[in-house]
């Protein structure tokens, strides 16, 4: 399935490429399973592009239309959890 991702034209590359990192590792938390770690540090790395709440909540729900994948779900998670793996139900 092909996704669109919801991304900002004032990006550079490397910036792309990690807002899509992070919107692949929620992807994985609901379809198999991530590493609750990995997700945090992908999840750190997107907050320093996207550092804005308001812009962080238009991201996700543009995600979640396409996806049916809540980044906002999966990070509520993450910080709850103590378990390793992070693993989400859609």
């Amino acid at each position: 399935m092909a996704v669109n991702y919801p991304i900002n034209p004032d990006w550079s590359t490397d910036e792309i490429v990690t807002v899509i990192h992070f919107f692949n590792v929620v992807e994985e938390a609901y379809e198999k399973g991530v590493d609750r770690s990995a997700f945090l540090n992908a999840y750190q790395a997107f907050k320093a592009i996207v550092n804005s709440k308001s812009e962080e909540k238009q991201l996700d729900q543009f995600y979640f239309e396409e996806t049916g994948c809540s980044s906002y779900r999966a990070v509520q998670q993450a910080r709850k959890q103590e378990q390793p793996l992070l693993r989400l139900k859609k």
